[in-house]
């Protein structure tokens, strides 16, 4: 059974690897690491990106809508051709058309400022596409000047809770792979564009520089500026806007809005240029790895562990794969661990479900077997494992009670051995039970007499209390046996019951081979003395004051002094239920 767990839960850790079904909670643990790495691990930049934004405040500037900004997008590439940087992407939707029929000169100027940056550096025009997945043409003058392999699309790959977090050109129609603006810069550059995840642990938050604030700086000649800010650097120009083509993502990119829920994807294209020009992208492990550790955590199922043990390990489990993960992300590489964890909890919880069900079923075996032969008090400190059955015993402060029917060797006489047990069956059957609901652990049946504890091993609030309740219990049934017995022309029987209370011994007497539950002590032999004295002090009940000074309730309790018993010093007693 145990062997068919082990192997149930490697088919579902195969499962779950073969269907992405925990992903959200690998995207929600990358993200913190993502986090994390980048409080206390960033990794440097030596080849970055900066980033020239237009935002509201630029529209307030340029009064012309953003189709006619031919001037100012040829003046910037015109600025940023003589400052050194090392290529420059547009993130425009640029007009499909030319407008010289409505400015004369117009393209001209787009045109020019397009030629003199292709001349310094690597141009790359962006591609966008309309609802209909269709592609967006950009004027084929603006394409013929930027040059071969200069354009590229926008489009980002989202994960199924909206965030971007990999980057790949396969999003073309079927899978099939297209250039896209980040991609044709790398090449360009001389790096390669494949599949993996954008590496947010490097660098820092962009700041953008304004659009017309570098036009500004161009027009008064400050090349300092311009050099400063763009020399050995890729340049991205897009748009910054509060609202506008915004995307979620693992970590906010905008230092000018540290409360951002997402970023304007003009950052998140440079940060894929950030990855692809400096470590890589972040690479999936080795396929085997996480195969491997799923089959390390199914088989944890193989020990069977107490629940604090298991908490434990499974604590234990989840804490090393995420340190894992987090140790791989800082060196490059993605390790997946929601379904390691996941398969492991399946694993010990399986196990531990496993093992309670049998223990369930074992325990259920020993009540059908052996409840009839231990007390419910006994039974249930053996099941929870607090009553040991080696041969010994534990002191506890008990109250005794011997009880005992009177007259019963004469009584037993006249009749056959199958009556007798008939007629000791129907009384024990209703003398037993008022001693379990009051708490009380039958000790043993001693032909026609009981021996019973009250307190041990089970703790009661009260022992004597219980006792003394008990034992009433037990009379007033007597009186309602009688009339049973009576009615079938039987005679009536009298018992008599004596408690005590003291510490004793509680616990399993014997030999290995065979002992049984029992209490011993001074406790129990002057309980049994003072039910044999209810003969002489013609009361049925008869206990002791250590018994009476416990009682809630002492109704009824007769004071009979100091009596003598044997092999004892005298003791104090207390009679209820004169006869």
């Amino acid at each position: 059974m145990r062997a068919g767990l082990v192997i149930i839960i490697l088919l579902v850790g195969a499962a779950l690897s073969y269907f992405p079904l925990l992903e959200p909670l690998d995207h929600k643990l990358l993200d913190e690491q993502f986090r994390v790495l980048r409080t206390h691990a960033l990794r440097p930049v030596k080849n970055e990106v900066v980033v020239v934004g237009f935002n509201e405040e630029t529209s307030r500037v340029f009064r012309e809508p953003m189709t006619l900004w031919h001037p100012y997008l040829g003046g910037f590439l015109a600025a940023v051709a003589g400052t050194g940087a090392t290529a420059v992407g547009l993130d425009v939707v640029l007009p499909d058309r030319s407008y010289d029929s409505i400015v004369p000169g117009y393209d001209k100027k787009l045109l020019t400022g397009i030629l003199a940056a292709r001349r310094a550096m690597p141009v790359v025009l962006a591609l966008t596409v309309d609802p209909a997945g269709r592609t967006r043409p950009i004027y084929p003058a603006f394409v013929a000047v930027a040059g071969q392999n200069a354009t590229g699309y926008t489009q980002l790959k989202v994960d199924s809770d909206g965030v971007v977090r990999r980057f790949t050109e396969r999003l073309g129609e079927g899978g099939s792979t297209v250039p896209t603006l980040a991609g044709q810069l790398a090449r360009r550059l001389g790096r390669e564009a494949g599949d993996g995840l954008i590496d947010f642990a490097t660098g820092n938050a962009f700041d953008f520089i304004p659009l017309q604030e570098v036009l500004a700086w161009h027009a008064v000649g400050d090349v300092d500026k311009l050099e400063r800010a763009f020399r050995g650097k890729v340049v991205l120009v897009g748009g910054t806007y509060q609202f506008e083509d915004h995307h979620g993502a693992p970590v906010n990119l905008a230092a000018w809005d540290p409360e951002a829920a997402n970023v304007p994807g003009v950052l998140l294209h440079a940060q894929v240029l950030r990855s692809l020009l400096n470590d890589g992208l972040i690479q999936p492990v080795a396929v085997w790895i996480p195969f491997a550790l799923i089959i390390a955590a199914a088989l944890l199922g193989v020990w069977a562990l107490r629940p604090v043990a298991a908490l434990l390990l499974l604590v234990a489990v989840w804490a090393a794969c995420v340190a894992a993960s987090t140790v791989a992300l800082a060196q490059g590489m993605a390790l997946p661990v929601a379904n390691i964890v996941v398969v492991a909890l399946i694993s010990v919880g399986g196990r531990q479900g496993l093992e309670t069900a049998l223990n369930l079923r074992e325990r259920r075996r020993l009540r059908r077997a052996f409840g009839g032969y231990v007390s419910p008090a006994v039974m249930q400190e053996i099941l929870a494992g607090t009553l040991n059955p080696a041969p010994g015993g534990a002191r506890r402060f008990a109250c005794v009670m011997f009880s005992d029917i009177r007259g019963y060797t004469t009584r037993s006489e006249g009749m056959r051995p199958e009556q007798i047990i008939d007629f000791l069956n129907r009384y024990f059957g209703q003398v037993v039970p008022i001693i379990h609901e009051h708490g009380g652990t039958l000790v043993s049946f001693m032909g026609d007499g009981i021996m019973a504890a009250f307190g041990a091993p089970k703790p009661l609030p009260n022992p004597c209390d219980a006792a003394f309740k008990a034992a009433r219990a037990m009379l007033d049934y007597v009186q309602r046996f009688n009339g049973d017995l009576q009615a079938t022309g039987e005679a009536p029987v009298q018992i008599g019951i004596g408690l005590h209370a003291g510490d004793l011994v509680a616990g399993y007497i014997g030999a290995a081979s065979r002992h049984e539950y029992t209490v011993i002590g001074d406790v129990t032999n002057v309980a049994s003395r003072l039910e044999g004295l209810t003969k002489e002090v013609g009361y049925r009940l008869v206990c002791s004051h250590a018994v009476a000074d416990q009682l809630t309730d002492r109704a009824g309790l007769v004071a009979l002094g100091p009596h003598a018993i044997k092999g004892h010093s005298p003791v104090e007693v207390l009679g209820y239920y004169k006869v």
